[in-house]
């Protein structure tokens, strides 16, 4: 009898252990090489312009230990950061304002995510502020117009921006 109920209370410690283990939650780990997804790039540049572009702004995610500061976060490289701080060189439409905020540190590379573009695309954030300026992809945000838009955090920091401000910055597109 004492057996019975000794292998009844492990096996009810076990059940109740069992519900408590991280299987029971869902966490998704992205890879260290991987990058945003290209989608469909709406934009009056040519395929090798669009290239050029993409293999400045695109970066891989973070590895998911390093995820301690923003210099770890940061995966762009210095001909990255060069490169997507360079004036245009193609015509270029103001699509106008938004409040931008940091947004997925995890997500790697230049963008922004803004109720701005209705299309995935390619283009250029500006701190009117200091004037300093990122090529970024244009990623779709659901919202109003004059709603908020999320940054990446390379790009914050090459705009000048501090990670925990609210700027108001201009968005263009290529």
């Amino acid at each position: 009898m004492r057996k019975i109920e000794t292998v009844a209370v492990l096996g009810l410690g076990l059940v109740g252990l069992a519900a408590c283990t991280p299987a029971a939650t869902t966490t998704t780990i992205k890879p260290a090489n991987a990058t945003a997804p290209a989608g469909k790039v709406e934009t009056s540049l040519s395929a090798e312009q669009v290239a050029a572009a993409t293999a400045i702004t695109r970066a891989p995610a973070p590895a998911p230990l390093a995820r301690a500061s923003a210099a770890q976060l940061d995966t762009t490289t210095s001909e990255q950061r060069t490169e997507a701080a360079k004036a245009p060189e193609v015509a270029e439409t103001r699509l106008g304002t938004t409040i931008a905020s940091l947004g997925d540190p995890t997500e790697g590379g230049f963008w922004i995510k803004t109720p701005l573009v209705k299309a995935r695309g390619i283009g250029r954030i500006v701190n009117p502020a200091n004037g300093k300026s990122a090529r970024v992809d244009l990623i779709p945000l659901d919202g109003e117009q004059g709603g908020g838009s999320q940054v990446s955090l390379p790009a914050l920091q090459l705009i000048g921006v501090s990670l925990t401000d609210l700027p108001t910055i201009e968005v263009f597109k290529s």
